[in-house]
């Protein structure tokens, strides 16, 4: 009966945080879409993640033990914890979707802004933030998509970024030892 209370109490809590949480970014994201006439995908994405970390906590209640349900009711932190991190590796995913480290089918595209040679760095630099998107609407749903997957999946973001250095080590390794054997 006590772990029923705990599953109660957490998950009342889990939808007023979520309630809070996408009122907040969306009211931010509503603003910024009334007064700029722009959809800023910057909003989008951590939103997304956020989402998945709830739905990954509330997915997760029922296998977790007592004492684990204990401590998540106790805490609000231990609760937001997961969102967060959710908000953050969907905004690096966001990242590495437009540096292209990872593409293809599944991956959305986006388009960017032409540089212009009277801009400055800096102008080019938030042009870029504020003109970069979803090449298409099958792209925006993928990106939107695979934000709520790096909040759902905790280690999803994370084991990519290792896949990556992994990558980047070897190649690295790689390129040494012919350096080392050309002389």
């Amino acid at each position: 009966m006590q772990r029923i209370r705990h599953i109660h109490s957490i998950t009342k809590r889990l939808i007023v945080m979520t309630s809070i949480a996408v009122a907040v970014l969306g009211s931010i994201f509503a603003l910024t879409f009334f007064f700029d006439q722009r959809f800023m995908v910057t909003w989008a994405v951590p939103l997304c993640g956020i989402i998945g970390g709830f739905v990954s906590i509330q997915q997760r209640l029922n296998n977790v033990t007592d004492e684990e349900l204990e401590l998540l009711d106790a805490s609000v932190f231990q609760i937001l914890l997961v969102p967060i991190f959710g908000g953050v590796f969907a905004l690096v995913l966001y990242l590495v979707f437009l540096s292209g480290i990872v593409s293809g089918d599944l991956f959305p595209d986006f388009s960017f802004p032409e540089e212009r040679s009277w801009q400055t760095g800096n102008q080019y630099m938030m042009r870029i933030f504020q003109e970069t998107y979803p090449s298409s609407g099958p792209d925006l749903a993928k990106l939107l998509f695979w934000s709520f997957v790096a909040g759902f999946s905790e280690r999803f973001v994370p084991q990519l970024i290792n896949n990556v250095t992994t990558r980047v080590s070897s190649a690295s390794d790689r390129n040494d030892r012919d350096d080392a054997g050309d002389r």
